[in-house]
């Protein structure tokens, strides 16, 4: 596929794309006010161990969230955590391999209904998970959010380092590095410059809970650019006014699914569902 034919838009995208842009620019500067005015006072203390949930979409991934992911998470240095996985109707084993689990840090939730995705591989896959995710945020019982993918792997210090980082700079939202693997060779991503003021990866951010708020926009693939839903998500953060910062540190690493060579869209598109 084309980079043509990826960027391809008709005149209802560019309608919904302007109309959620005024939207947002309206409404989530409101929300976070009342967000702060209600919820800020509860972050002053930095040197709390407060509960973080780690909230997973999965898809048909079960062994691999199992044997590759899990065990990562598991093994954090920080303890005080809840692994939030929430199936987007996974039609197969994943429901029956998480009960076998033994961690009571573990919930998991099966939405009974599939999101629905555009038929476009390439568009899909820049709103992939977007339903869990957004169920995952109203769900999550933790003081402070993180995202993860069902096939990355954290860092041993992963949570406890971003949390740290976060609550000494009295951040709301922070984002590490992550390295990621592709045919081969291994690159570290993720560091902003002012050209790209976007910063560290989807599976490296942390968040105060009451920016639940700001949800996944399921429309984000229909714009011109910045068109996956957490790049989306991560400009509107910056545009209403949250207090966001990169740690510059590794946190994840990024690694092909088995059978395959690369990861992200190009994996995608090797592999569609």
């Amino acid at each position: 596929m084309s980079k043509s034919e990826i960027t391809k838009r008709t005149i209802q995208d560019k309608v919904i794309s302007w109309l959620n842009s005024v939207r947002y620019s309206v409404t989530e500067p409101l929300l976070l006010g009342v967000a702060r005015a209600r919820y800020e006072s509860l972050y002053f203390d930095p040197t709390e161990s407060p509960l973080v949930t780690i909230a997973i979409p999965t898809y048909n991934r079960g062994e691999l969230l199992v044997k590759r992911t899990l065990p990562s998470i598991f093994a954090q240095t920080y303890r005080n955590i809840e692994v939030l996985v929430v199936g987007d109707c996974c039609p197969d084993d994943t429901p029956e391999l998480l009960k076998k689990v033994d961690d009571p840090r573990l919930r998991f939730i099966n939405l009974p209904v599939r999101t629905k995705y555009p038929e476009d591989p390439a568009c899909r896959w820049f709103i992939s998970g977007l339903g869990p995710l957004n169920k995952g945020m109203d769900l999550a019982r933790g003081k402070w959010i993180a995202y993860f993918d069902d096939d990355d792997i954290m860092t041993p210090d992963h949570v406890e380092s971003l949390l740290r980082f976060a609550q000494h700079g009295d951040y709301e939202f922070v984002a590490g590095l992550y390295e990621e693997e592709r045919d081969g060779h291994k690159r570290v991503v993720g560091h902003k410059t002012p050209e790209y003021p976007e910063f560290g990866g989807h599976g490296t951010s942390l968040y105060r809970s009451y920016l639940r708020c700001f949800k996944y926009n399921r429309n984000s693939w229909r714009k011109a650019y910045n068109r996956p839903q957490d790049i989306d998500r991560q400009l509107r953060l910056r545009q209403a006014g949250v207090r966001m910062e990169l740690l510059e540190t590794v946190v994840s690493y990024v690694v092909p699914r088995p059978g395959l060579s690369t990861v992200g869209l190009a994996a995608r598109m090797m592999q569609p569902e």
